[in-house]
């Protein structure tokens, strides 16, 4: 089961990615911020609206110091199917993975056994490999790239100045608080 401040379980698995297919694995990402993005399959109805907000804001998390990876339970073919077939999915410049055994799917905790599909379900991984961040939830409600983009940003600030905490809502250069003392930084 996947804890949070503790290592976030280790995978390979096929992608699609730059028109290429290709094996990624966690280990790729040492030294990197991962958005792990489960979602439950190809060609449905919620999925292509949060992977096509998440490709438009790709080049934000990058800049963050973060990768981005999808990840469901259809194969590397369908993905690129997909990518090939529907305007956007198309403009996807992240890792597809594939996972069709659902190992990874049942690793990080989101694996529907009855469906064979993902639940939704989001992890943010630190640069040591460690979860600090996860999202899991029903199907039929999408997620919020804004607010994913605004966990990494909490979580690396926190990472970077150690002994300060991010309150509710924060964002960079709003005020942060010090266990036991007051509120720290600029409004």
């Amino acid at each position: 089961m996947v804890k949070i401040n503790a290592p976030a379980p280790m995978f390979a698995a096929d992608a699609y990615h730059n028109g290429q297919i290709k094996k990624v694995s966690l280990t790729d990402f040492k030294g990197k911020w991962v958005v792990l993005f489960f979602y439950p399959a190809d060609f449905t109805f919620v999925c292509p609206t949060e992977l096509g907000d998440l490709a438009d804001h790709y080049e934000q998390f990058r800049a963050e110091g973060a990768e981005v990876l999808s990840v469901s339970t259809d194969t590397h073919f369908v993905h690129k199917a997909w990518h090939d077939a529907t305007p956007t999915i198309g403009k996807i410049r992240f890792p597809m993975l594939a996972d069709p055994t659902g190992r990874m799917s049942r690793d990080f905790g989101v694996y529907i056994e009855s469906e064979g599909i993902a639940l939704r379900g989001t992890f943010i991984i630190d640069p040591d490999g460690i979860v600090k961040t996860m999202e899991v939830h029903d199907n039929s409600i999408g997620r919020s790239t804004e607010e994913t983009f605004r966990k990494l940003q909490a979580a690396k600030f926190v990472r970077e100045h150690g002994g300060e905490v991010c309150p509710m809502n924060w964002k960079p250069g709003e005020k942060t608080l010090k266990p036991g003392l007051e509120l720290v930084g600029k409004i």
